[in-house]
């Protein structure tokens, strides 16, 4: 199963662009986004392309794709912006991809680290939120981050995610890999 995972695009529009060119280049089994789409969110700077009408606009391309949108909410996700959003927005989702069990959210509820009450050991916690890409596993959990393709912090990159055969990546903007995650068999 293919993946294409993005989060935290904050109404960049150049941002949205360039997750539609991918998904058309790619062509996953799932676009799964982490949430903090539309508005950049109060103590963030506006990004790079900020045009929340034009990323409202162009929302439906994402549902033209020939793969489903599995998309969660989140801390920046306002209910007027939901409302306009062409495919429902959950708070969070599981994914079942090649035996793994995914929890999507946007991550600002959980943990950054162990422990998490209530998920066994093997489980990926896909994440958004804090604009820095991760992969690794602590305790038996796999963190995964994606980064955001238009706000990164802690001096991080644009980009954005991609599981395949077993293996999460990241990816910037310019194609390189700048993290690779394989969870181990538990």
């Amino acid at each position: 199963m293919r993946l294409l995972i993005a989060s935290d695009l904050h109404g960049s529009f150049e941002s949205l662009r360039f997750l539609l060119d991918r998904a058309h280049e790619l062509r996953p089994d799932k676009l799964v986004l982490l949430g903090d789409l539309v508005y950049h969110g109060p103590r963030n700077p506006l990004p790079q392309g900020y045009d929340t009408r034009s990323v409202l606009k162009t929302m439906p391309d994402l549902t033209a794709l020939p793969c489903p949108v599995v998309a969660v909410r989140g801390n920046c996700d306002a209910e007027v912006d939901v409302a306009h959003l062409p495919f429902p927005v959950t708070e969070s989702a599981w994914i079942e991809a090649d035996g793994l069990n995914i929890f999507a959210s946007h991550g600002h509820r959980l943990p950054e680290c162990p422990p998490c009450p209530g998920f066994r050991p093997g489980t990926v916690l896909l994440r958004g939120h804090t604009h820095v890409p991760r992969g690794e596993t602590l305790d038996g959990l796999h963190f995964w981050n994606p980064g955001s393709l238009s706000l990164p912090k802690e001096g991080s990159v644009r980009s954005y995610g991609l599981y395949e055969d077993g293996a999460f990546r990241v990816f910037d903007m310019q194609g390189r890999e700048v993290l690779r995650h394989t969870p181990a068999a538990q």
